[in-house]
């Protein structure tokens, strides 16, 4: 996915140092940041704590923004920004990880997990994480809230059920249903559009 419209002007306005703009970023992108941190400690079979969580995402905020911008200076725009800081934010991650405790390293690729291994982990991939939060905006209150904390904050389906203070059972139906929402929209969106029938010419 190329870059939009408006993560190209977010850019500019960082880049330039714009009132607000910084603020507007964090806002925008902070949710994918904490879900590259829980998939990759889940890729990792590590657990983090949430204090862990939290330092990890403040340093990889701090490393967007050190020596003015550099990393989103370096970005030529041949993808879109989400991905761009998929990537860099995964690398910043894994290196904090190690940082925590060294012996934490990769799996073998054999060994590692899926996204659907179990119901407490992220089953979308990074790559659909932009169709994720399109989701979350054509979603009723209360199963926004649901897919966010799941998809976006890796909650558990526990940890989910005591915020929300919702059934444990309810919350798979909700993400099915969100998962079948987003497939829907995937399918029209790419789905050529019909062409109306010609009219027949007077006789």
């Amino acid at each position: 996915m190329a870059l939009t419209a408006v993560d190209r002007t977010l850019l500019q306005r960082c880049l330039h140092h714009d009132t607000g703009a910084w603020n507007d970023f964090v806002d925008r992108f902070l949710g994918l940041i904490y879900h590259v941190i829980h998939y990759t400690a889940y890729l990792r079979s590590t657990g983090l704590t949430p204090e862990e969580v939290e330092d990890i995402a403040q340093e990889i905020l701090l490393q967007v923004v050190a020596n003015d911008y550099s990393v989103l200076r370096q970005f030529h725009g041949k993808s879109s920004l989400a991905a761009y800081l998929t990537v860099i934010a995964r690398r910043i991650c894994v290196h904090q990880m190690v940082k925590i405790d060294p012996a934490r390293k990769p799996l073998p690729k054999n060994l590692q997990k899926t996204d659907d291994a179990d119901n407490h982990q992220p089953r979308l991939g990074l790559d659909s994480l932009e169709e994720v939060q399109r989701l979350l905006k054509r979603l009723p209150a209360k199963e926004r809230e649901v897919v966010r904390l799941f998809y976006l904050e890796g909650r558990t389906y526990e940890e989910i059920s005591s915020r929300l203070n919702i059934p444990v059972n309810t919350i798979g139906p909700v993400l099915s249903r969100a998962k079948k929402k987003l497939r829907e929209s995937e399918e029209n969106e790419t789905a050529p559009a019909k062409k109306a029938p010609a009219k027949k010419a007077p006789s």
